[in-house]
């Protein structure tokens, strides 16, 4: 027999930036890189989070699949962790040690740790995951033990970059691995799929230890508490606003249930280093000087449940804004998140607090690659394909023309979409027969159970609210009884819409008059017969419902 088809599946993160979870297929054999979340856009309303779609892996009764690796542990890439177990429980995970530890207290908050292994690695280790050999290599981002690999195929290298930049001086010492990457490019790499976020942005990302400049400005000029948000999982940005907060004779404290969760486990893998006399508990910064307290906080991209936006709103029981406080944002919105954050930033300036976001101070610099470091991606690995990803549709098109620009045949160049899938063998690479891979919306405990209607409908309440009828009639004779009770919620104040709730009162009875006899539709008629009339009258289309009670 020939050696089986490779498939590579992205089931997240092309097309959007988010909800990363790629699947290689080599025949019934599988291994999962990544299973990460997407925040919801503005539109998504009462939506929690989103997951990859991976119906097609759980309808695929004859795959084996082997594992999921991860290549760091931000949300993006971990979020969706338990969901993915909870669906094929036993299969094991392989990460570095930090997001080894992000990922434990997930499984632990869904109690699904004890039935999953969790094999360490580090960064430069070889890993053999059924079929697959994955050769791990130490990246630059903006979290630590992130890693990407060189996943040994019968059909060649493929190189997954993970999210990455050239950083040569990063905060953690630990320099992006040239060496390993050159040393594919000389074994011959068939496929690189590499990250594509500032595929648009021209020139270099600035180091992380630019943050540190700026940090050491925010600290030596504020005179009141400090507060800092930022990703939970960004324990090295909670280690640099340690050493700043140390520098300052400042005590620490944190706020959010994901920061507390991950600060603790990061101290206890000795990843992070705080002195035990500069934590304090969050209830004592009230009662400290201003001048002598800095707090990491959640909430950075405006999340309405996290402290941030709590903070903004005046609704956090354990501290408020004072006028004085120096509010740090040290993050960019993720796209489509910026019109959450700049509100908040407003309502925390109504408050009076001085807020410092880039570009004020670059209290906060990208974590992926820009133009110039892609192409040195491209050179150093020298691939005969290639494949943009992480990004959203406007990145991948721009990270294809700067490898065209560098030489890579326009025709072995595969921008996908999540579900496309790409298949390799001793003929090539070429684009296979399309798969499911869309939104999975969380929303409370529900999983996948809120699809496009009622997405339309939770839009349609919002844009124009609901009008509810419940009228009484005669069982016999259809005739209405007494009056029809009307309840309208944001549609139109009832008490001033006399004339309005006249004419739906007149509609009402001509209706109920003239289908006594409806078998069965005389509630349906109500409603399409209001809904018209409202909207000859206000232009505006309110979800209409009805009740027929019959005495």
């Amino acid at each position: 027999m020939g050696k089986p088809k490779l498939r590579i599946i992205p089931l997240g993160g092309l097309g959007e930036i988010g909800k990363n979870m790629t699947v290689f297929e080599l025949g019934n054999d599988a291994v999962i890189l990544d299973t990460g979340i997407m925040f919801p856009a503005n539109d998504m309303l009462g939506v929690d989070y989103i997951i990859p779609d991976f119906r097609y892996l759980q309808d695929r009764k004859d795959l084996k699949i082997h594992g999921i690796i991860y290549t760091h542990g931000h949300e993006d890439h971990t979020g969706a962790v338990s969901h993915v177990i909870e669906a094929f429980k036993g299969v094991p995970i392989y990460a570095t040690p930090l997001t080894a530890g992000l990922l434990e207290v997930k499984l632990i908050e869904a109690r699904l740790l004890k039935e999953t292994k969790i094999n360490i690695f580090k960064a430069g280790d070889k890993l053999e995951i059924g079929p697959f050999k994955f050769e791990s290599f130490h990246v630059c981002h903006s979290i630590p033990d992130c890693v990407g690999f060189g996943i040994h195929t019968p059909h060649g290298i493929i190189v997954h970059t993970g999210d990455y930049k050239f950083d040569n001086s990063p905060v953690d010492g630990k320099k992006p691995d040239y060496a390993r990457l050159a040393q594919f490019a000389k074994q011959g790499v068939t496929l690189l799929m590499a990250d594509s976020t500032n595929a648009d942005r021209p020139g270099w990302t600035a180091s992380e230890s630019v943050i540190d400049g700026a940090f050491d400005t925010v600290f030596r000029n504020a005179k009141g508490r400090i507060m800092v948000a930022t990703f939970a999982s960004l324990i090295s940005r909670v280690q640099q606003v340690v050493a700043a907060a140390k520098k300052y004779n400042r005590k620490i404290a944190f706020a959010g249930h994901s920061m507390v969760k991950n600060v603790d486990m990061a101290r206890a893998m000795g990843i992070l280093s705080i002195p035990d006399d500069m934590i304090i508990e969050l209830g004592r910064v009230n009662t400290m000087e201003p001048h002598k307290v800095v707090v990491m906080i959640t909430g950075s991209q405006g999340e309405p449940s996290a402290v941030l936006a709590k903070l903004s709103t005046g609704n956090y029981r354990a501290i408020e804004i004072n006028p004085g406080d120096t509010i740090v944002l040290s993050s960019h919105p993720i796209p489509g998140n910026e019109e959450m954050v700049y509100r908040t930033v407003n309502r925390l300036f109504q408050r009076g607090a001085e807020v410092i976001y880039d570009p004020i101070l670059p209290v906060h610099v990208s974590g992926h690659a820009c133009q110039e470091e892609m192409r040195l991606m491209l050179n150093l690995v020298q691939p005969k394909y290639f494949m943009p990803v992480h990004g959203e549709l406007r990145h991948l098109r721009h990270h294809s023309k700067l490898a065209e620009d560098g030489g890579i045949k326009k025709d072995n160049i595969f921008v996908m979409e999540n579900g496309m899938v790409l298949e390799i063998d001793k003929g090539g690479a070429r684009r296979g027969e399309r798969v499911p891979g869309g939104y999975v919306f969380v929303d409370g405990s529900g999983v996948g159970d809120i699809g496009k209607t009622v997405m339309r409908d939770r839009e349609t309440l919002a844009r124009d609210g609901f009008i509810l009828i419940s009228v009484n009639v005669n069982k016999k004779t259809g005739a209405l009884i007494g009056e029809p009770e009307i309840i309208s919620r944001g549609f139109v104040y009832l008490r001033d819409a006399d004339e309005l709730m006249r004419q739906v009162k007149t509609t009402i009875t001509t209706v109920l008059d003239n289908n006594r006899n409806a078998n069965g539709r005389r509630q349906e008629k109500l409603q399409d017969s209001i809904s018209r009339m409202l909207y000859n009258e206000t232009k505006r289309r309110p979800m209409v419902f009805s009740i027929i009670n019959e005495r």
